[in-house]
């Protein structure tokens, strides 16, 4: 009778452990729209060290290998960040073909109205001018790529910093930024953490100062069919 004993397995709270490093790694890399580093992941998990950081991030990228998950770890500059596997591509492009037939909100058009003006902006600067929360309109803007992350601003918690692209000028069918209707004849107030005009078009109505025209569209052209369309109407963003 042979006396050999397979090698044992890992304990249960090791590998329980281990499958928790694994959910925060994706997470994190999930949520970040920029590739993370080791050091950033590291002050997220501040009780790991590099090594075993760097071995996470190998079991992760073994865990996505499997043909059942959409995502890939990719190395890039630097850091680590998740990609949509390649093979993957015909029907992501369906859909994002399908969106874009539909038009944008009035709510994403007045958040796009702001970063146009007041470029470089951040959305708790945007949410301070609307009085709603931007997320959903930005997070839409940037899938059409009629705004793109410019920076952080140098101030607490490091704010993402929103500017807009070549796209939005091409959609409007303007030839640079200074082609925009001068903001003063639309009637506008000043942000005080901006110190700054803005149409007072990109304000909810009861929030308009008298003798503004809350009738004007800066935009008035998208809606027109004549260019690109703009995206499924968000839910809880007014």
């Amino acid at each position: 009778m042979s006396t050999e004993h397979a090698a044992p397995g890992p304990a249960p709270d090791q590998e329980d452990q281990g499958l928790r490093v694994l959910a925060v790694l994706e997470a994190m890399l999930f949520a970040s729209p920029e590739p993370l580093t080791a050091e950033e992941i590291q002050a997220g998990l501040p009780d790991m060290t590099r090594d075993e950081i760097e071995s996470g991030l190998d079991a992760l990228a073994r865990a996505l290998g499997r043909p059942d998950r959409g995502f890939r770890l990719e190395r890039v500059a630097g850091g680590f960040r998740l990609v949509t596997r390649p093979d993957l591509a015909e029907p992501l492009r369906a859909l994002f073909r399908f969106r874009n037939q539909r038009r944008l909100t009035p709510a994403s058009l007045d958040v796009l109205a702001i970063i146009a003006y007041a470029q470089p902006i951040t959305a708790p600067e945007i949410q301070e001018i609307r009085g709603t929360d931007p997320a959903h309109s930005v997070r839409v803007l940037l899938d059409r790529k009629l705004i793109r992350i410019v920076g952080r601003k140098r101030v607490v918690g490091r704010p993402i910093l929103y500017g807009t692209t070549r796209e939005f000028l091409i959609h409007f069918g303007l030839d640079s930024l200074e082609d925009l209707p001068p903001v003063e004849g639309y009637g506008t107030r000043v942000v005080p953490a901006q110190g700054r005009l803005f149409p007072v078009t990109a304000f909810p109505a009861d929030e308009i100062e008298p003798g503004g025209d809350a009738g004007v569209d800066l935009f008035e052209g998208e809606g027109s069919g004549e260019r690109g369309a703009g995206e499924p109407a968000p839910p809880g963003d007014a």
